[in-house]
């Protein structure tokens, strides 16, 4: 069966893990073979992007690369559509836990960033965390205290993995697997007809669910 979709990580995947000027020749390769495909004219097929990134920044990659698929932001926890040009919560993302994840966000900001110079919360996302430092061995003092918060509180249910920069919560039952399981059956996609691409802990859920 044919792959009908590409679905891609950015960070690690089409652009450098750390925080670097992107490769301009290379993206622009990517760009053009990415256009092509979108408009049928291509030897690959079309490409989408499933990213921890927030949306204003997925959506200037959507423009550049011509994407016309919905694109998964926040690590499944937002989709947008380039086409009209709109974002949404993944569906399943109730006030309840988008609550719960701003709880966690006020005690980041106020409690466990301050402690570190060299760790900054990532801006521009509303339903999910990451905390970026280039010194990620941080990570392991960092996490225990965010597990021990949401105990305290008795919630919210998250999961917390980390990159090579990033240490990222995200909303149990909202992930990269998850929005690429909605796009599928939005698309009428099945498993085989999707290939993925991913790099660190948080694109697992993206392996499981393509058929390459």
């Amino acid at each position: 069966m044919p792959v009908r979709l590409i679905i891609s990580d950015v960070d690690g995947c089409i652009s450098s893990e750390a925080s670097v000027p992107f490769d301009i020749e290379r993206f622009a390769t990517l760009c053009r073979l990415s256009r092509q495909a979108s408009a049928g004219r291509g030897s690959i097929a079309p490409l989408t992007l499933c990213t921890g990134r927030p949306q204003p920044y997925v959506e200037v990659l959507t423009k550049l690369m011509d994407i016309r698929f919905p694109t998964i932001c926040e690590n499944g926890a937002v989709l947008y559509d380039l086409s009209t040009n709109s974002a949404r919560y993944a569906p399943g993302l109730s006030q309840e836990k988008l609550a719960g994840i701003r709880r966690v966000r006020s005690f980041l900001e106020t409690e466990v960033l301050p402690k570190y110079d060299k760790a900054l919360l990532q801006f521009g996302k509303e339903a999910q965390l990451s905390v970026f430092s280039e010194t990620p061995e941080i990570f392991s003092e960092i996490r225990p205290m965010i597990e021990q918060f949401i105990r305290e509180k008795s919630g919210p249910d998250v999961v917390i993995s980390a990159s090579h920069c990033y240490l990222n919560i995200s909303l149990s039952g909202l992930d990269k697997g998850s929005a690429i399981r909605h796009l599928m059956q939005t698309l009428g996609l099945k498993r085989q007809e999707v290939a993925g691409i991913g790099d660190t802990e948080g694109d697992l859920p993206l392996q499981r669910e393509v058929g390459f």
